[in-house]
């Protein structure tokens, strides 16, 4: 009974109601006041009053329908015409609207039958399908889903998956400083590790950070939409559709299950395995290297290649380069996928504690011997330097204190002076090329005080020389 009154005052709040409710009103009045109404003329009123309210109804949903979504076309107002007039009657399709590649909806929102719309946004792009077949590829704006009628049966168009247009992040693997990680023995660490897991050449189970850059293949010629949107993140249709319907089963490690692998977990499914196939390469101790590009370093550039080039060269079970170019199998199946990777980057790198107390025993005591070596390197380069410093700062000495003898015009009459001529540029050397400091300051010291014991030994030997001839 509460939902038969609840649906006749529905009824009744809507035109056509009023219109019933206000008729019978007027004709209960006037039957009750007794006054002469002309049935033919009431009814034609009543019919006319209510082919007015439908006109005036129908014109005015269309009128305000086209300002619910962003739309633009003839034919896309109509579409929305349709649906705004349903909507009342309960009888009509999903309103679904995608963010960042996300459905959002209401509860029960897909189940409902007939035609519907879909708003997506500048970053998000989907493909469409019925229960027997894939449909249309849409990206950023309004699109309105249809029913098909195949055989006499309704086929209701729905989302089969939807994508992310931007730039994607993925971290896989443990993290340093991650408390989820833990350390009370070795084989529950090698348990909880196990995603990124892979056995170095000398057998040690190695678990790195990966980080992946990756994202939906955009397109030469960045175009609008059926809907009229420009997305700045690029619109590829064929991208977009290869990544939904080009579906990969993975085998599972239980009960020989199956699931399906999303479009987003496709590259770390790559990366992972390429991590695994290299690291069986290389034995612990050639990660680390400090003689020319680690192993890890040789890895992270491997992957890279592996999956943004079609071609590559080969490395051997050693991890040497063979010279032999190979095909990429990884980057063509990114490419049927309508995916691209960035950029790969190994982060941290954990593995068993033994190992890791053995490597680090290693490292120290390669350092100790490293580090005396260049020691002893470093004190027989000081040693050189000194001795070609000092051999350096005797010639350029000696270039000064002869420069004045190089073209000899007359004898020196005696020795003094000769000593003169040879201090006096060493003098003026150490005071136009020396900074102030106490060491020059001594240095000039002993050059002043023979200066003067020259002065006056000259002296005497001149007073002497003038005796000797009178």
């Amino acid at each position: 009974m509460r939902k038969l009154l609840g649906g006749t005052g529905s009824f009744l709040q809507t035109p056509y109601g009023i219109i019933i409710l206000m008729t019978a009103i007027w004709h209960a009045v006037t039957w009750w006041m007794d006054i002469p109404v002309s049935y033919p003329v009431g009814l034609l009123i009543f019919a006319l009053d209510i082919g007015i309210a439908f006109l005036l109804l129908d014109r005015l949903i269309y009128f305000f329908a086209q300002f619910v979504l962003p739309i633009q076309s003839p034919k896309d107002r109509s579409e929305i015409y349709k649906r705004v007039r349903d909507f009342s009657s309960g009888n009509r399709g999903p309103a679904i609207f995608i963010k960042n590649g996300r459905v959002i909806e209401h509860e029960g929102e897909r189940e409902k039958m007939g035609p519907g719309v879909i708003l997506l946004d500048t970053a998000s792009a989907a493909v469409l399908r019925t229960d027997i077949e894939f449909k249309e590829t849409i990206g950023p704006g309004v699109k309105f889903t249809r029913v098909y009628n195949i055989n006499g049966k309704g086929f209701n168009e729905y989302v089969a998956d939807s994508v992310d247009l931007r730039t994607q992040w993925q971290f896989i693997g443990p993290r340093a400083g991650d408390n989820s990680v833990p350390q009370t023995s070795s084989k529950k660490q090698s348990s909880f590790l196990q995603r990124t897991a892979g056995k170095t050449r000398d057998g040690i189970e190695v678990s790195p950070t990966l980080s992946i850059k990756f994202r939906l293949k955009r397109p030469t010629e960045n175009v609008p939409t059926e809907s009229g949107v420009t997305s700045q993140y690029g619109y590829n249709e064929q991208a977009v559709r290869k990544a939904i319907t080009h579906e990969v089963v993975q085998l599972g490690t239980s009960e020989n299950k199956t699931s399906r692998l999303e479009w987003e977990k496709f590259p770390e499914h790559l990366v992972v395995n390429i991590w695994r196939e290299y690291i069986r390469k290389f034995k612990l101790e050639d990660l680390f290297s400090s003689q020319g590009a680690s192993g890890l370093q040789t890895i992270e550039e491997m992957i890279n290649k592996r999956v943004t080039k079609e071609f590559l060269e080969g490395l051997d079970d050693t991890g040497a380069k063979t010279k032999e170019w190979l095909p990429s199998l990884e980057y063509k199946q990114l490419q049927d996928r309508g995916l691209e990777i960035i950029e790969v980057r190994i982060h941290d790198v954990f593995f068993d504690q033994a190992a890791e107390d053995q490597l680090c025993g290693q490292w120290n005591a390669e350092w100790l011997k490293s580090a005396k070596k260049d020691e002893a390197l470093l004190n027989e380069q000081e040693a050189l330097l000194k001795t070609t410093a000092r051999n350096e700062a005797v010639k350029r000495i000696s270039r000064i204190i002869t420069k004045k003898f190089e073209n000899p015009i007359a004898p020196t009459p005696d020795i003094y002076t000769l000593l003169q001529d040879f201090v006096q540029p060493l003098k003026e050397a150490i005071l136009t090329d020396s900074q102030a400091s106490r060491e020059m300051d001594v240095e000039l010291k002993k050059l002043n005080d023979i200066w003067k014991w020259l002065l006056v030994n000259k002296f005497i030997s001149d007073n002497k020389q003038g005796r000797d001839n009178p």
